[in-house]
């Protein structure tokens, strides 16, 4: 038999065009919204009515967590008081398109005990409507594995999101016009706060908070926070892109903040924060600030161009210590904090520290009054400072020598274009020494003053 490559060919054609032949008609493919759950509109639910549409919109959620199958939200505007998530409640709207604007009451949306919620592509309006202190216009309490993505949430008249004892994902969200805060959680259970845009709140961006000092671990990643307001005034509550409050071991990575009254980041009594790869600028108080009952903080790898001070890890006296500053790049501080945070406080500083700390491999340029401090008063312990590069400042490196203070190294570092002198003993804020870099200056025992490169 003469088998080519030919009548193969035309073999295989022929059996595809038989077999093309006899085969069914192609099964329409599925409705959208039976892919992705129950459709709300099945419930009554009606897109674009000026009505109230509350009623419908809570039997739709119901029916849709009682079948465990997500709930779909059609491209329209849904106006709605307080709707209850229940356990395993998803909704699942179309990003830009699907709105839900508030009509009043504590909460939009409100989950008490309720597990496994997600919401995802919704546009959530609070209409500027004044929410009863402590709560969000999505407000979660006692809820694991709870997932906010991709969703807008605008004119909140109080927090944009409010969790107490919640684990789980807020990510990919835009927070804008915000009355109060925009995330706020309580004794997080393992929480990721990532990716989200916010502009514009009256107290903070974000804030890390616990009932008591204690283990949080939340992640605060690669979020862009911009214009945050100390709106209620106090003297470092209010005014921070982010905050963490007793809450050990968070993560505070990759944020790109700007415009803010305090802080860029500030962690109070939060014992092993780490606050690294973080892009700061125009913040007017301290940009990057570990303070009062904390142990162990990691401040490295950020940029600051802008603030009145750059670094400040200190309340030795309340139990403040174990720090390493490093890498940080810190520049463009003002002289004078403005009206409004703590206008007699100390500015123009770069970095400065108290006890148990390394301030290693930084770069300080345009610090009006000192690039580095060591100490104040008496509150000084076992401080290096070593391979830092400082540039024109008033005092390069100033270092609390009062009887009763500690012990600091101050080595190998690059000092140029301080007037006042390279390293300089302090009384409090207020300079008491010549340069101690220079040859045939006084010594003070508990300073160790090692070669350093010095440009006058």
């Amino acid at each position: 038999m003469d088998v080519n490559r030919r009548h193969l060919m035309g073999a295989s054609a022929a059996g595809l065009a038989g077999a093309l032949a006899m085969a069914p008609e192609p099964a329409r493919a599925a409705p959208l919204t039976s892919t992705l759950g129950r459709d709300a509109t099945q419930y009554g639910v009606r897109p674009g009515s000026p009505d109230d549409q509350t009623r419908a919109l809570q039997r739709a959620i119901d029916e849709a967590a009682r079948a465990q199958m997500p709930l779909a939200l059609p491209p329209g505007v849904y106006r709605t008081g307080m709707l209850r998530l229940q356990n395993g409640s998803q909704l699942v709207g179309v990003r830009g398109a699907t709105k839900l604007v508030f009509t009043g009451g504590a909460s939009m949306l409100l989950g008490e005990g309720a597990g496994r919620v997600g919401l995802t592509g919704i546009t959530l309006d609070g209409g500027s409507i004044p929410l009863p202190q402590r709560r969000g216009l999505v407000h979660c309490l006692g809820g694991r594995d709870i997932r906010i993505a991709d969703c807008d949430i605008a004119a909140s008249g109080g927090n944009g999101i409010w969790f107490e004892q919640v684990s789980g994902d807020i990510s990919g969200n835009i927070f804008t016009n915000i009355a109060t805060t925009a995330v706020v959680s309580f004794d997080a259970l393992g929480l990721i706060v990532s990716r989200n845009t916010i502009l514009g709140t009256n107290d903070n961006g974000i804030e890390i908070l616990r009932t008591a000092i204690g283990d949080d671990g939340t992640l605060v990643l690669d979020n862009r926070i911009e214009d945050i307001k100390a709106g209620p005034g106090g003297s470092g509550q209010y005014g921070n892109a982010i905050n963490a409050f007793r809450a050990g071991n968070v993560i505070v990575r990759g944020n790109r903040i700007r415009n803010c009254d305090y802080s860029a980041v500030r962690g109070n009594s939060a014992s092993n924060i780490q606050i690294s790869g973080n892009s700061v600028s125009n913040v007017r108080e301290v940009a990057l600030y570990s303070e009062f009952a904390f142990e162990g903080a990691i401040i490295a790898n950020n940029t600051v161009d802008g603030a009145a001070l750059g670094v400040s890890v200190c309340n030795f006296n309340e139990g403040g210590r174990i720090a390493v500053v490093q890498g940080n790049i810190i520049r463009n501080l003002v002289p004078k904090r403005p009206i409004g945070t703590a206008p007699d406080d100390d500015a123009g500083i770069g970095i400065y520290v108290e006890a148990d700390t390394s301030v290693t491999g930084n770069v300080i340029e345009n610090a009006p009054a000192f690039g580095i401090i060591a100490g104040w008063g008496k509150y000084l312990r076992d401080v290096a400072i070593t391979g830092n590069v400082i540039r024109n400042s008033f005092v390069g490196i100033g270092i609390s020598v009062v009887p009763g203070a500690g012990t600091a190294l101050v080595h190998s570092n690059m000092i140029a274009e301080a007037p006042r002198g390279a390293v300089v003993g302090l009384d409090h804020a207020r300079p008491i020494t010549t340069d101690l870099a220079a040859d045939g200056a006084q010594r003070y025992a508990q300073v160790a003053v090692g070669p350093n490169s010095v440009r006058r």
